[in-house]
């Protein structure tokens, strides 16, 4: 799993985390301690999240690995009560090319939502780039202080924001980014070197802090029709993910994909790694490089960057 990741999502994405783990796939005793926790919570994601939620340095391996070894007991101790809630608002700039398309208006649903901060698409700007070119997006109230950009392939370029009028979302400990402990939590799952991504962190969140969205706490399977049915009559109900189901039980994916086939009027938006969805990625003939596959109602559509950083239609 550390070998996968720091290979896979790591390299040349973040150099702190690539050498980490590396190192931790070669270290008996961090393992050791790693292994004793339930599967679920061992993902490199959470537990340097939870290391430097309470104070490790990103620093090189040999320093943070003593601060880890000292300090396990209370980083054991967070890595039990959270969870890898990673809220990129980025990643709205890969559903965009998908919902401007959709016939309006949207009731938008998010499994695994955190803070529902990718349920605002309609209230962030984008700039794309495009084959030479910036293309601009801005809302129709003018730009917002979330930017967000990505590189795109010309014939993917949104030409609108859609028109939102309902947001809901379902997690198991679903945040409020109006309690400091919680946005600093959403801080620190965000990579050491990835400075942008933590300004707009807090631009979305105190964004959607002025108009929180409706998070129900509940397992995604099982609330996820119920948000559905909740929807106001009239509405086109998309139900999105990003890399969520990763972190469920196989048979919980499949679950909650039958569950989604089982409602062929809600357009459903997937974003997850190639290993989630075995059915999906199999249709895809391209190397996938470490990126997400954007599928839409089953069918892969896209391969993208995993923060929203780029876009590249199949």
């Amino acid at each position: 799993m550390y070998r996968s990741f720091a290979e896979i999502e790591a390299r040349n994405v973040s150099p702190v985390f690539h050498e980490w783990a590396s190192a931790v796939a070669a270290d008996p005793q961090v393992l050791a301690l790693i292994e004793a926790l339930p599967p679920t919570k061992r993902q490199p994601n959470l537990v340097f999240a939870a290391a430097r939620f309470l104070g490790a340095p990103a620093g090189p391996y040999p320093v943070f690995r003593c601060w880890l070894l000292e300090h396990w007991a209370r980083t054991d101790r967070v890595i039990r009560e959270r969870s890898t809630q990673t809220n990129e608002a980025g990643r709205c700039a890969v559903l965009l090319p998908v919902l401007s398309r959709l016939e309006g208006p949207l009731a938008l649903i998010e499994a695994g939502a955190s803070a529902g901060l990718c349920l605002y698409p309609d209230r962030y700007s984008y700039r794309y780039g495009a084959g030479g070119r910036i293309v601009a997006l801005d809302p129709a109230g003018g730009p917002s202080p979330v930017r967000l950009a990505c590189r795109i392939d010309e014939g993917s370029v949104p030409d609108s924001i859609p028109d939102v009028v309902w947001r809901s979302g379902v997690d198991l400990n679903p945040v409020d980014v109006r309690r400091p402990a919680e946005l600093r939590w959403l801080e620190a799952l965000v990579w050491p070197e990835h400075d942008e991504r933590r300004r707009r962190l807090h631009a979305a969140a105190n964004l959607v802090a002025a108009a929180p969205p409706r998070l129900v706490r509940g397992d995604l399977v099982e609330t996820v029709m119920e948000l559905v049915q909740g929807a106001p009559p009239g509405a086109r109900v998309v139900v999105f993910h990003s890399a969520v189901l990763v972190y469920l039980e196989p048979e919980r994916r499949a679950r909650f994909v039958d569950v989604m086939r089982s409602l062929p009027e809600v357009t459903w938006i997937s974003n997850e790694g190639e290993r989630v969805l075995p059915r999906i990625t199999e249709l895809v003939k391209v190397p996938v490089n470490g990126r997400t596959i954007l599928s839409v109602n089953g069918v892969p559509a896209a391969l993208v960057g995993p923060h929203g950083q780029s876009y590249e239609a199949l």
